[in-house]
Parts: C-alpha cells; sequence; structure tokens
C-alpha cells in the first residue's frame, strides 16, 4: 500500500462519516429503492497547520496530584486539559451513534452495574473481575493524557485508572501468549448504534501485542477529572492508549483474551485499507482520505503539527524498533 500526504479542504471534523459506512448504507438504500443524492463523502480537513507548535517528543505522564472537577489541568507538554463539558459531549461512539455531538444524550438506557470483565485464555490464572475489584485490586492512578482521533482531532483528557500491566500480571500470561484482544459490551437494546447490521460487525473487538499491552503508558481507565467515567466515555472501564489513534483505546469492556495469534479487530475488519492493526499516531503516514500531518484540538481554531507517536515516542519508539511503520500502520 502506497501513503501520499494530500491537502483537503479544511471542513469540521464531526462531519465526517467512514467511506465503508458510506458506501454500505448507499447500497442498501438503493436495494431498497431510495434515491440518494450525489453529495461528496465529507473528508477530514487537513490542512497543514498554520502556526506548527514547537512542542517536542515528551516522556510518559506522570500521575498528577489531584484533578478537581472541570478545572483545568496540564499534561506534560503544558497544554492544558480540555472542559468536562467538551470531553462529555464530542465522542466517538459508534455503538450510540455515528453523530459525535449525539452520544450524551443517547447514553440514559444504558447501565453499567452490576458488571464484570472476564480475563481468560492463555494464561495460568483466568479470572472475573467485577469493578469493585479493579477499583481497590489495583492502585487507581490519574494521568493527564493527549488524545488524538484517526480523523484528524484531538483533546488532551485526565484520566482516572490502572496501569493494564499489573492486571495483566495477575493473570499470569503463559510463554505463548504474544497478542492480548479486548471485546466490548454487545447489548443492542440500550446501544442502538449496534442495530445496524449492515455497516459493522459486532461487538466491538481491538487488540495489542503483549509487549504494547504490557507498556507503562496503557492504562486501564475507570475515571474522568476524578469522578467515575461517563457512559459517553467508555464506562465503567475502558482502554487510554495515548501514543494511538483513539479507535484503539476500546470501551465498555467485558472481556479480555490472551492469544498466540494475532485476533481480528473492529476497524481493520471493516476496512483493512484505512485502518491498520497498529494505529499508531503517525504523521508520515497519512490517511488514504487525509494527511496525518496535523490536527484540530478540540476548542480551539487553529490546527497543530501532529507529533511522532503522539508525543510519547520516547517511551514506546523501542517497541517498534524492527517495524516498518509506514506498512504496518
Amino acid at each position: 500500500m502506497q501513503h501520499h500526504r494530500r491537502l483537503w479542504p479544511q471542513i469540521a471534523s464531526s462531519e465526517i462519516t467512514p467511506e465503508h459506512v458510506y458506501r454500505s448504507r448507499r447500497t442498501f438504500l438503493k436495494l431498497a429503492g431510495i434515491s440518494l443524492g450525489a453529495g461528496a463523502l465529507a473528508a477530514c480537513g487537513a490542512q497543514a497547520a498554520t502556526q506548527p507548535q514547537s512542542n517536542t517528543a515528551a516522556s510518559a505522564t506522570a500521575p498528577v496530584s489531584s484533578l478537581p472537577y472541570g478545572v483545568g489541568t496540564l499534561d506534560e507538554l503544558g497544554d492544558a486539559a480540555n472542559s468536562v463539558e467538551q470531553i462529555t459531549t464530542y465522542n466517538n461512539y459508534y455503538e450510540f451513534s455515528t453523530s459525535k455531538d449525539d452520544v450524551h444524550t443517547l447514553v440514559g438506557a444504558f447501565k453499567t452495574e452490576p458488571w464484570t470483565v472476564t480475563v481468560d485464555g492463555l494464561v495460568g490464572k483466568p479470572q472475573t473481575f467485577d469493578m469493585d475489584d479493579l477499583r481497590t485490586s489495583f492502585d487507581q492512578e490519574e494521568r493527564v493524557y493527549r488524545l488524538r482521533c484517526v480523523e484528524g482531532w484531538s483533546m488532551v483528557v485526565p484520566w482516572t485508572g490502572f496501569p493494564l500491566a499489573k492486571l495483566l500480571r495477575a493473570v499470569e500470561p503463559t510463554a505463548a501468549a504474544k497478542y492480548v484482544r479486548f471485546e466490548s459490551v454487545m447489548r443492542p437494546e440500550a446501544m442502538p448504534g449496534q442495530n445496524d447490521i449492515f455497516s459493522f460487525q459486532w461487538p466491538y473487538v481491538e487488540a495489542l501485542r503483549l509487549d504494547e499491552a504490557m507498556s507503562d503508558l496503557a492504562l486501564g481507565v475507570t475515571g474522568l477529572y476524578g469522578k467515575p467515567l461517563p457512559v459517553q466515555n467508555g464506562a465503567p472501564l475502558r482502554l487510554a492508549l495515548p501514543w494511538k489513534y483513539g479507535f484503539k483505546s476500546a470501551k465498555a469492556i467485558v472481556k479480555i483474551t490472551l492469544t498466540a495469534e494475532q485476533p481480528t479487530t473492529f476497524w481493520n475488519t471493516a476496512n483493512a485499507r484505512e485502518y491498520g492493526f497498529y494505529g499508531n499516531v503517525n504523521p508520515d503516514v497519512s490517511h488514504p482520505r487525509w494527511s496525518q500531518s496535523s490536527e484540530r484540538r478540540i476548542g480551539d481554531m487553529a490546527r497543530r503539527r501532529t507529533l511522532k507517536f503522539n508525543g510519547y515516542e520516547r517511551s514506546v519508539a523501542a517497541l517498534y524498533t524492527n517495524l516498518d511503520l509506514a506498512v504496518n500502520y
């Protein structure tokens, strides 16, 4: 696959529709005898940043001491966290809606208690945890992470959670374990987007190599701004993998399975050309429909330069020393 940098007209990223969704729905509606307009598919605005920022790659963020609800907090590059309102009302969560602005209005029927997470597969001690187990057995930390969406927008988010490595060590991976598969809940009666069987294969599934999952940066998230995690942000348990595009951070996780073979994943299955298995933030490799060289921070008008591995290069680059990131994207 060849990647070419393109400059597209800048438009609101909230208008983006994945190409396979557009095409599958178009085909379905044609078969149903419904006429569609010929409007062009919106792409992520990806013009070069007007004022490239001078920030450089930084090491892993250290936990912060306190995160008052709704009060701005800085990440390790000095960027302020987005507001509670921004973080909780602009959400990519296709299980509820393809509109980022609508998700928070559709979560009322989704219940997060009781909730259990099963960890199985190639482990010495398979276990099922409830959320109280996860909150009390693994010390909760507060971390301010940047989040970069594959669509070209970004946020700074103060998460609360526990290092994923601690959970994995507790179940004792066997020598044969090479990958970690994360499965999200399947609940179409409360998640209306899961009734769309023409565009997607539910439930949502993501995966990492085991060494990636053991990274100090990989976080099992249970909270936001010092409060319990809202449903629209992936409650009660999601991942935060700040060096990867946001689609890699599975939400509403109910099962974690260690495997010897690379698992299939949701977006890679839906459109392998556009969504690779690794999903590492790489400004040098364009998405087939837009450049990844810059991003729009939610709340800002100007675009900024995207950093390699989203600025976490010092912490994670060693995981990929023998990997061609232009091919394994």
